[in-house]
């Protein structure tokens, strides 16, 4: 003898919606409480008798460096024509290696100095007072 069951089944409107929503709205509810109790710290204070030294984000420390290299009348070289040149001679740098050995050096060495003076120039304002 085989006992079935009375298999309830639930409809999505209303019955999971409303389970759905009392849980969001119940999480929120946490969450907002939570957030009231524990405020989250400002950080670091803000020392007014100290100069303030800004320094840009750290992907453009390189571009600052490189123009405390040309002050005054050549700070445009420093701000378009030195960057300008590097990312052409990075994208020229595929055009370059055709294949050969000398190309790869040669494509190899291009891709160092970039990369080294990209680190040089972004590791000097971070080690430097």
């Amino acid at each position: 003898m085989i006992i079935k069951l009375p298999v309830k089944t639930k409809e999505f409107y209303p019955g999971y919606l409303s389970e759905i929503l009392i849980a969001i709205f119940l999480t929120l509810w946490i969450v907002f409480i939570l957030a009231m109790l524990f405020p989250p710290s400002l950080g670091w204070e803000i020392n007014f008798i100290s100069p303030y030294q800004p320094k840009p984000e750290w992907y453009f420390l390189w571009l600052y460096q490189a123009v405390r290299y040309f002050p005054g009348k050549w700070t445009f070289i420093g701000t378009v024509a030195v960057p300008l040149l590097a990312v052409a001679l990075a994208l020229c740098i595929p055009c370059i290696d055709r294949g050969t050995a000398a190309s790869g050096r040669i494509a190899a060495v291009c891709f160092t100095l970039l990369l080294g003076g990209f680190l040089i120039l972004t590791l000097i304002p971070v080690l430097a007072p």
